[in-house]
């Protein structure tokens, strides 16, 4: 498996924000579902060394998160909630100057950056400065800038924050077509429409897993929007 999370629990003080949360990732796309303060950030800051796990294991690619902290990271791609672009610098300068913070230079790193760009349809848009860009163009410079150093699990946390509705099917779509060619995806939304039928579908209410299933296994009738209501507000809700 590409990412494997076992028994992970994590406190702030006497709130407890996971409580023995597994589960275990191969390539394809997998969704990571939740309401606000269900414990998504949380468990993000902790895959990607935010924050330290006191209780549990995260092994990446078969390095161990606590025992191996630069060789599991090396094998991951992020892509924050937040932007982490400078808007000054051309869409090309900035993949750079990502990559030599990976430790790839000259001619291996203009090959990585043309390709990561093509991917995600953004070649076009190299020598433009990235304030020029709309949101959608951001994030999938994001997305690609995440791909240079060809890592084996791209994680995006709430990735279409903010864009409009054909900025975020775009995104999708992109990711989804990443995750068909086999990489490893992990995409934590509260938007039931990200998701499709065939996706492998992580449901994280109050710091627990509660859904670890194919979404049409999960609501078999095509209605995950009411499933989720029915689990975390409903009658399925946890008490």
């Amino acid at each position: 498996m590409s990412l494997s999370v076992e028994n992970l629990s994590f406190r702030y003080g006497p709130k407890q924000a996971l409580d023995q949360v597994g589960f275990a990732l191969g390539p394809g796309f997998t969704a990571l579902l939740g309401p606000n303060g269900a414990g998504k950030s949380t468990l993000f800051a902790l895959l990607t060394g935010l924050f330290s796990a006191r209780h549990g294991r995260i092994t990446i690619a078969g390095h161990d998160m606590a025992r191996s902290p630069r060789a599991a990271l090396a094998r991951m791609g992020v892509v924050f909630q937040q932007p982490t672009l400078d808007l000054d610098l051309t869409v090309r300068r900035n993949m750079l100057y990502f990559a030599a913070l990976h430790g790839i230079w000259g001619r291996e790193a203009e090959r990585r950056a043309d390709e990561a760009l093509a991917r995600l349809g953004m070649a076009d848009r190299a020598a433009e400065p990235v304030r020029a860009l709309n949101g959608g163009h951001r994030r999938r410079m994001e997305i690609a800038r995440a791909l240079l150093h060809h890592p084996a699990v791209l994680l995006l946390d709430e990735p279409t924050v903010g864009l409009d509705a054909a900025a975020r099917a775009a995104i999708v779509a992109h990711v989804h077509d990443l995750a068909d060619a086999g990489l490893t995806v992990l995409w934590a939304t509260h938007l039931t429409d990200e998701i499709r039928p065939a996706d492998h579908l992580l449901v994280l209410h109050q710091g627990r897993l509660r859904v670890d299933a194919r979404a049409d296994a999960f609501a078999p009738e095509g209605g995950l929007q009411a499933a989720f209501l029915d689990l975390t507000t409903g009658n399925g809700a946890p008490q």
